[in-house]
């Protein structure tokens, strides 16, 4: 699903670079890149696991320094636990996709080669947690143990922001981005950050 989704946004991004550009700003913004998330597992800021994935983003500039923005990420983990019986394990995987929008705020003149910027993002977090039983659960108890399969969605935002560097009057180095993206999911809140870098086209 993720590389399916991946392909699209950059169709998306291909598309965009034939749009007629105004000589004051740029009108669009397309990115896409690779965004790690430090993913709370307990609800608290202690317990975190590492998701690599991807974040892509469309921006539509309404003026010279606001844009409206949409943005899309997924995350993947996967872990292999050790049981108590010998030989016995857990493989589990995850995945959290973000769906948000929201509001980016940025110099998006046409000239300048430093572009900071800032958004406020809110929408649905959509995650998935598989696990895959080998051998038996327990020394005591050799039997397998049931497999499970739990997915969730829930609310979820990313503030934060970052920079760009322009390479031309098409491309753009992402050097970086880095958001707090919190999600509301299961009726757990969980504190989450994401860091990432990539590519914008106009």
């Amino acid at each position: 699903m993720g590389r399916f989704i991946f392909s699209a946004m950059l169709v998306v991004a291909c598309t965009a670079v034939g749009f007629a550009q105004s000589d004051e700003y740029k009108k669009i913004e397309v990115y896409g890149g690779y965004s790690h998330n430090r993913v709370d597992d307990g609800g608290a800021f202690s317990d975190r696991a590492g998701f690599n994935g991807f974040n892509t983003s469309v921006t539509g500039n309404i003026t010279k320094y606001v844009g409206l923005k949409f943005d899309l990420s997924g995350h993947y983990n996967k872990q292999t636990i050790p049981l108590f019986a010998p030989t016995s394990q857990l493989k589990f995987d995850s995945s959290l996709y973000n769906f948000l929008g929201g509001v980016q705020l940025k110099d998006n003149a046409s000239e300048g080669t430093f572009k900071p910027y800032a958004h406020a993002l809110v929408g649905a977090a959509h995650t998935r947690n598989k696990g895959t039983f080998s051998g038996a659960c327990a020394a005591i108890v050799p039997t397998p143990c049931p497999n499970f399969d739990f997915s969730d969605t829930g609310l979820a935002g990313a503030l934060g922001g970052g920079l760009d560097i322009r390479l031309n009057s098409r491309f753009d180095i992402r050097v970086i981005q880095a958001d707090y993206n919190p999600t509301r999911i299961n009726d757990i809140t969980r504190h989450n950050f994401r860091i990432g870098a990539g590519i914008v086209i106009h």
